[in-house]
């Protein structure tokens, strides 16, 4: 009987650790001290309803970590309501911070609006003069169509300026 409940219990165990495993986390990490990157930041943000860069990215991310040792931060489009990775989300990417610390930007957006505090990172990250790799929907990253009053609605796509 000991057995059984044992094995019950190894069970339910595995299954829970698989359920929240798949549960999104606001941001991933990728961590590794040796190689030619060591010591060096790259922040991915994934954000677009196309081109899948919310599973893309990370791949790439985790690349660039194991094999050439750069430390790599992905963020994601997050559902407030429950917590999920949704790219129809386009006004809230936690951890935006983490380009106050980045070497490089690496970018597939497509429309996003994020509030004045978080798109201020990104504008503080640009003025710094830090790289930018834009990948393919990166020419229309931004739309301010909400806040159009926002001090960086001059990021609109459509902005002639």
């Amino acid at each position: 009987m000991k057995s059984k409940l044992l094995h019950a219990a190894l069970g339910l165990s595995v299954m829970l650790s698989l359920v929240t495993s798949t549960l999104a986390k606001d941001w991933v990490v990728y961590e590794v001290t040796n190689g030619p990157g060591r010591g060096k930041h790259i922040v991915f943000l994934t954000g677009d309803e196309e081109y899948r860069s919310e599973e893309g990215l990370p791949m790439l991310a985790k690349l660039l970590a194991v094999r050439h040792g750069f430390k790599c931060t992905v963020l994601f489009s997050i559902n407030p309501a429950d917590g999920t990775i949704n790219p129809n989300i386009q006004t809230n990417t936690p951890g935006l911070a983490a380009l106050d610390t980045a070497d490089l930007c690496v970018m597939l957006l497509r429309f996003r609006e994020w509030p004045d505090a978080d798109m201020k990172h990104f504008v503080d990250y640009l003025h710094r003069g830090k790289p930018i790799i834009g990948l393919r929907t990166a020419t229309h990253s931004f739309a301010y169509t909400r806040h159009k009053q926002s001090p960086y609605a001059r990021f609109d796509w459509q902005n002639a300026a």
